[in-house]
């Protein structure tokens, strides 16, 4: 599926598996090489999660890379709502900015598109790289050898999905009714359906107030009471009034949704769940993925085990694109020999204050809100010596930023919920 894209997605299945989070298992290989396959059937997630009307969530000041100014473009939805000079920017402004640092200076010529990793083996000194080419009938495989790999394949494409009984037999029972909020293309298909969404964060908040604030029906039941909100955006947007907030599902009977409280939801049409995603890298079998993050990654980019394995973008909360290009230059510094790296039992030691500080989980790669300490330490190691790119200081006016657009779009939640509340809602588009 394409970004943007409003096609129905493709319907969910294997819940066990999405539950256990072991849905991205390796693809088996030919056991000789190059080959040719028949179109491999596995689902490997690679829908878009972009709806046609989604907009950014954070300042762009903060966004942006710092050579790269974003374009000044706005939505007139986003201008309706936050004003003209509002930080946010629709969905395709991001797209042909990411696109025009690609298209220029040849730089595509050296992107293989259509191809995946399905395996990257350390032998003899050299990454050998086993990769498959996804064509219209037949899938091609061949090797590649490579000095070094830098993983920047992300870890918000494998959905999520807690373990509910029931739940498996009410999507087979009406297919496309569970869907995962990667999944959603928007409102319209909701319409006067009677809808769950599941969790407390970014992704159900948006979804949820979404369904609420546009007259899509005419109530919105959420999962969230006993679970945490966003730590910078809160439970603002769950405070509409169309808005229904409930406990954790206990199980799903027919269309009937059975709380842990006791309470129950009723003549159920359509359950959206967001409840984040699983890490799985099934290309390196080699490096552990244990509590959803990457172990062994020193200051989330070096593999402490092997510095020619790098990472970039193996953080949550961090400054989106930012942290990617601070990342990207010490990866390139490093691999160059220009960057200042400590010794292993260094490199063990922040990790292991860093587990006693922030635990061994998904809270482990936060960077929030500790950016300027974390950007200035990547710069420092990445050093300033010899030729290449050097890093900028961090300046403070982008976490500055980055707080303003969460206090713009906290404010907008306050004063939509209240003009409903009081009958005085206009139409958002």
């Amino acid at each position: 599926m394409r970004i943007g894209d409003s096609s129905p997605p493709p319907t969910l299945n294997d819940f066990s598996s999405l539950s256990s989070r072991t849905a991205d298992p390796p693809l088996p290989i030919p056991s000789s090489l190059p080959a040719q396959t028949p179109k491999s059937s596995q689902p490997r997630f690679a829908e878009s999660s972009v709806y046609p009307y989604l907009e950014t969530n954070v300042h762009h000041l903060p966004m942006e890379f710092t050579q790269e100014p974003f374009p000044t473009t706005k939505s007139a939805l986003s201008t309706s709502i936050h004003g003209p000079d509002t930080p946010f920017r629709h969905w395709s402004v991001i797209n042909s900015y990411i696109t025009s640092l690609v298209t220029r200076n040849g730089y595509e010529d050296l992107i293989n598109y259509n191809t995946t990793v399905e395996n990257a083996t350390k032998t003899a000194g050299q990454w050998v790289l086993t990769l498959r080419k996804d064509g219209k009938q037949q899938d091609y495989w061949w090797t590649e050898t490579f000095d070094a790999v830098i993983v920047a394949s992300g870890h918000y494409s494998v959905p999520y999905i807690p373990a509910i009984p029931g739940l498996e037999q009410f999507e087979k029972s009406r297919p496309g009714a569970v869907i995962h909020s990667k999944q959603y293309r928007g409102r319209d298909y909701y319409r006067n359906k009677r809808v769950v969404v599941v969790g407390a964060s970014v992704s159900a908040a948006d979804i949820a107030f979404d369904l609420a604030s546009n007259g899509i029906t005419d109530k919105v039941h959420a999962i969230t009471v006993g679970h945490a909100a966003n730590g910078y955006f809160g439970a603002g947007a769950f405070e509409h009034p169309v808005i229904k907030n409930h406990p954790s599902i206990e199980r799903v009977e027919g269309r009937t949704i059975q709380l842990v409280d006791g309470g129950r939801i009723e003549d159920v049409d359509n359950i959206i769940f967001g409840t984040g995603y699983s890490w799985t890298l099934p290309f390196l079998p080699q490096v552990e993925v244990r509590n959803n993050r990457v172990p062994g990654l020193y200051q989330h980019v070096i593999y402490r085990g092997d510095p020619t394995l790098l990472f970039v973008g193996a953080v949550a909360a961090g400054l989106t694109f930012k942290i990617f290009e601070w990342q990207a230059v010490l990866a390139a510094r490093i691999l160059a020999g220009r960057a200042n790296l400590p010794g292993f039992e260094e490199m063990k030691k922040w990790e292991d204050a860093r587990i006693k500080k922030r635990g061994d989980g998904v809270k482990f790669t936060l960077v929030f809100p500790d950016f300027e300490e974390y950007f200035e330490e990547v710069r420092r190691l990445a050093g300033d010596e010899g030729p290449g790119r050097k890093l900028p200081p961090f300046k403070r006016e982008w976490f500055r930023a980055f707080l303003d657009g969460h206090d713009m779009r906290k404010a907008m939640w306050r004063r939509l919920n209240a003009e409903a509340a009081t009958g005085k809602v206009k139409a958002r588009l």
